[in-house]
């Protein structure tokens, strides 16, 4: 496509701020809070969650990436250099989101409950070049010792100590981590366990891994480098009748800890709604983290999209200002497409949302309400979905020297032939 010179999207953007300061709305205002928020994206999208263990295991738990679109990153190096590209796609300045098992060990490997912040010291050093912060996970899956799907709530003693271990050491990673780069490290904690079929015994196994879970978070860590998550899940294949780390045991365990909790759009009944949560939830709690995905009749972990359910969560984000207490994650791996096109598409999908919220009239729309005007409240609602966000959006991406929408792919196909195109393995 012809690209749009910048004169004309500069002029496009101050007819856009006309409108928007007719109803109030400053769009310079909103587009220095846009700013302030960084995106975690997930490192697992760009090699389809295989880590660089090599221990030559299914990846379980109830997780799969479909699809073998060509290019996966085989390295740690390969990895860093295709984020890096998707970076460059994305206005703003993000972070990423590790897994454990992404740890650069060398030749002999090290066992999961042993690792130590040494081995994520080019991570590190990578992310400090380029202003990036780093989140972290411990891996509770694809596994020997998780093979069942039973990691905390194994009712063996010695394969649950080993995961406690594992917890205990990836917080420490996380707060070293979160010292280095000078930006806390959120460390969140998801494990698979849970019954395939209808459990005789739904009690105990939730008794052992309250009992775990304390054991790994005993030691206390400074909050200004790490902060701790519990996320849940509805089910996985696997366990299709019970999981143990439900919503219900993980939002009473984090206001009972002072945890904060992550909620994955994906690990919901697919009408129930994620953004009704926010508002309900966070007057308890220390703050939340969000891993946006976007599942199809399940978990699948789709590319998150531009939907009314994503929307509906920015909108309660800047209604409620809970910017300063909520984290935000990308969570998906569609190994089906390109791979530096998905995070891209993910990434720039929450951010217009965002957006589109934060130049959304509220204050109007809260007066309305407060003064019993319902009509008027639902047609300023509806009118504003016209507003012409999109212009705002191209300036904003001009200002921070990305692509326009409908031009990135450009840089993407370029970067498939000549990069990705010659990993053959």
């Amino acid at each position: 496509m012809t690209k749009i010179r910048p004169a004309r999207i500069e002029q496009s953007y101050r007819t856009a701020r006309q409108h928007f300061e007719a109803l109030g709305v400053e769009t310079e205002v909103a587009l220095a809070k846009l700013e302030g928020i960084a995106l975690s994206l997930p490192c697992w999208q760009g090699d389809d969650v295989r880590g660089f263990e090599s221990l030559d295991v299914e990846l379980g738990g109830g997780l799969a990436a479909t699809g073998n679109y060509p290019g996966r990153a085989r390295s740690p190096d390969e990895l860093r250099r295709d984020l890096d590209q998707a970076f460059a796609l994305i206005p703003g300045r993000h972070r990423v989101n590790l897994h454990a098992s992404y740890a650069e060990t060398g030749r002999h490997g090290v066992p999961r409950n042993e690792l130590q912040p040494a081995h994520f010291d080019t991570w590190v050093a990578w992310a400090k070049s380029h202003g990036r912060g780093l989140d972290f996970n411990p891996t509770f899956f694809a596994h020997p010792l998780a093979a069942d799907g039973l990691t905390l709530t194994h009712p063996d003693r010695a394969t649950r100590r080993f995961w406690i271990e594992h917890g205990i050491a990836s917080r420490r990673i996380a707060a070293a981590i979160g010292r280095r780069l000078g930006k806390p490290c959120v460390n969140n904690v998801w494990i698979p366990d849970g019954s395939k079929d209808t459990p005789a015994d739904r009690r105990a196994p939730r008794e052992r891994l309250t009992a775990a879970l304390d054991a790994i978070f005993k030691e206390p860590l400074n909050g200004r480098h790490m902060l701790d998550a519990v996320e849940s899940k509805l089910f996985g294949i696997g366990s299709e009748s019970y999981v143990a780390g439900s919503h219900d045991f993980y939002l009473a365990y984090a206001v009972a800890r002072r945890k904060l909790l992550c909620l994955d759009t994906g690990h919901f009944h697919p009408t129930e709604g994620v953004a009704d949560k926010l508002s309900a939830i966070l007057p308890w709690i220390p703050g939340l983290l969000l891993h946006l995905s976007r599942g199809v009749r399940w978990d699948s972990d789709h590319v998150a999209t531009y939907t009314d359910d994503l929307r509906a969560i920015a909108d309660e984000l800047v209604r409620g200002n809970w910017f300063g207490r909520v984290h935000i994650g990308l969570d998906y791996f569609d190994a089906s497409i390109n791979r530096i096109a998905a995070w891209t598409i993910g990434a720039r999908a929450v951010l217009k949302a965002l957006l589109a919220a934060l130049l959304t009239p509220s204050g109007a729309l809260k007066q309305l309400e407060a003064g019993g005007d319902f009509s008027g409240r639902l047609a300023m609602m509806e009118d504003a979905k016209a507003l012409p966000f999109g212009a705002v959006w191209d300036f904003h991406c001009l200002r921070h020297n990305v692509p326009q929408d409908f031009q990135w792919m450009d840089e993407v196909r370029a970067y498939e032939r000549n990069v990705l195109s010659q990993r053959t393995s």
